[in-house]
């Protein structure tokens, strides 16, 4: 099964190697394939994502609440989920999804790409990883590097936009998660890099996207709320009593 879906990922990327002439330039084809397949899933992902931040204070209104019953906590928080259809496992899926096809991927890499197959020459070779270019020089590792901090940086912003920006317990598990990716990037091929950087930007901006546009669903659902009736002030003429005569006129 395992070797099925390497050849059937190869003859894939080789196809679209055939019309563009660039390995490098395939494995994006590839990329943006996957993106489309998987955006449903995006989509719910983000909005569960956009709903998780919005209850947020509630949920910690309840931790507090009910912290010395942790029964009661658990029932409140399903039913805080469930009323604001927000699902906490949603936001790993399209991430565990990928994984897949990373492990894929970094095998093909190995063991189908032809030596020498490049990015338009921009990643010189595709099979190498940062620690290998390194060992050829720091001019002939720049752009595995700048691929490197691609890889660390579209790991860190989504779950800036997650959480809560003002959170620093949330910046310093998403600074961690960071560093954590530049480690596993030192020593996964640049054909790698190229597939999760193009993927996650993709998501990054999906993210922003869809954030913003939740954001202004949920401002016109608040206006349509508010109706101000207008106020009806009732304003009553006085009528003058005519000026009494005087005597002998």
């Amino acid at each position: 099964m395992w070797t099925w879906l390497k050849d059937g990922l190869f003859a894939c990327i080789n196809i679209f190697y055939q019309w563009t002439g660039d390995w490098g330039l395939s494995i994006i084809i590839i990329t943006l394939i996957f993106r489309i397949i998987i955006y449903p899933l995006t989509v719910r992902q983000n909005r569960s994502s956009y709903a998780m931040k919005k209850i947020q204070p509630k949920m910690q209104a309840l931790q507090i609440k009910y912290a010395d019953d942790q029964q009661r906590l658990q029932e409140e928080m399903r039913k805080l989920y469930t009323d604001n259809k927000a699902n906490p496992l949603m936001g790993c899926l399209p991430a565990l999804i990928q994984m897949p096809i990373f492990l894929i991927l970094f095998q093909v890499l190995n063991e189908y790409l032809p030596e020498g197959a490049s990015f338009f020459n921009i990643v010189p070779q595709l099979t190498w990883s940062p620690r290998t270019a390194w060992g050829q020089g720091f001019v002939f590792s720049i752009p595995y590097l700048i691929l490197m901090a691609l890889f660390a940086f579209s790991t860190f912003i989504p779950m800036v936009l997650q959480g809560n920006q003002k959170d620093k317990q949330n910046l310093i598990m998403s600074a961690v998660m960071a560093v954590f990716m530049l480690w596993i990037s030192w020593g996964s091929p640049g054909g790698v890099l190229i597939f999760w950087d193009v993927s996650s930007l993709i998501a990054v901006a999906q993210m922003a996207a869809m954030q913003y546009r939740f954001r202004l669903n949920d401002e016109e659902e608040e206006a349509k709320k508010v109706h101000v009736e207008p106020v009806q002030i009732n304003v009553e003429r006085r009528v003058k009593k005519p000026k009494p005569k005087k005597k002998g006129k």
